[in-house]
């Protein structure tokens, strides 16, 4: 089912790269690794203009996370970029007050 959705590194090459330097630069470098290959499952639809936040994972209704969970708050250099992470996979990348993020169409 993952094959459906594409990998964000082909919609938003430039925030995987960030992500992953920003991760190794914490010592995360699993993640660093990993977040080449998370897929965009959903992007947020609270509608709030700061935010452009991506769901990586399919999550259950209600509090999505549960026991394994944890936050990776990373500085970039503008805005907030925070992972919620569960048993080591990347859930969702919560992308706050930045400027708009270039997006490239998925290549297939």
């Amino acid at each position: 089912m993952e094959e459906k959705h594409p990998f964000v590194r082909d919609i938003f090459p430039d925030l995987v790269a960030e992500l992953s330097a920003l991760l190794a630069d914490e010592g995360e470098h699993d993640l660093a690794v990993r977040v080449r290959d998370i897929r965009l499952v959903g992007e947020c639809d609270c509608g709030d203009d700061f935010c452009q936040s991506l769901r990586t994972a399919h999550h259950p209704p209600g509090e999505p996370f549960g026991e394994g969970r944890r936050c990776v708050e990373l500085s970039p250099s503008t805005g907030m970029l925070l992972l919620d992470v569960v048993d080591e996979r990347i859930m969702y990348v919560e992308v706050l007050d930045r400027p708009p993020m270039p997006r490239r169409a998925a290549e297939r």
